[in-house]
């Protein structure tokens, strides 16, 4: 799934995905290339706030994801299976919900589950910090901070590439 965009913008960003070395993956905009994570701090649904550069020298999975949106609970049993086989490895999976009301981000992290931090991005600056408007959208950080791949949507099987991407920066 792509952002919406012109037709011509489309294909740039096709192109760009074609490109290897970019360690860009599935599908991105542009904006999102491989670069500083951009420094942010949220409030989590446990009630404490959480900095994202404070949390330098582990590898960082952010998932932006919303409760009305279907692909979003599909993949969170994935995203929990990962969060636990790999947290003692040195990685961190940030749950970054942008529901206006805190109390759905609140109410389905608990129904479903979710161990990983469930971050409330209410305003939804830090989504517009990371230029993402696709549900779900998972960004990887390495240890040093730099984003690596960025996935918008989600698809049966891309925990599959999300496992792959998070074993190689757990290497590194």
């Amino acid at each position: 799934m792509l952002n919406r965009q012109p037709p011509g913008r489309r294909r740039a960003v096709l192109a760009l995905m074609a490109l290897p070395t970019l360690g860009v993956g599935l599908a991105a905009d542009a904006a999102l290339l491989p670069g500083p994570a951009p420094d942010f701090t949220l409030h989590s649904v446990a009630g404490s706030n959480l900095r994202l550069k404070e949390q330098r020298g582990q590898v960082i999975l952010l998932n932006f994801w919303a409760t009305w949106c279907g692909p979003c609970r599909e993949e969170m049993p994935h995203l929990n299976r990962l969060y636990e086989k790999y947290r003692g490895s040195g990685f961190l999976l940030l749950g970054v919900n942008v529901d206006e009301d805190v109390r759905n981000a609140a109410g389905t992290s608990s129904r479903m589950g979710l161990r990983f931090p469930v971050l409330l991005d209410t305003d939804k600056k830090v989504s517009r910090l990371y230029h993402l408007d696709t549900m779900p959208s998972t960004v990887l950080i390495d240890r040093d901070g730099r984003v690596r791949y960025v996935h918008l949507g989600y698809k049966g099987g891309y925990e599959e590439t999300y496992e792959k991407q998070i074993r190689e920066l757990l290497r590194e």
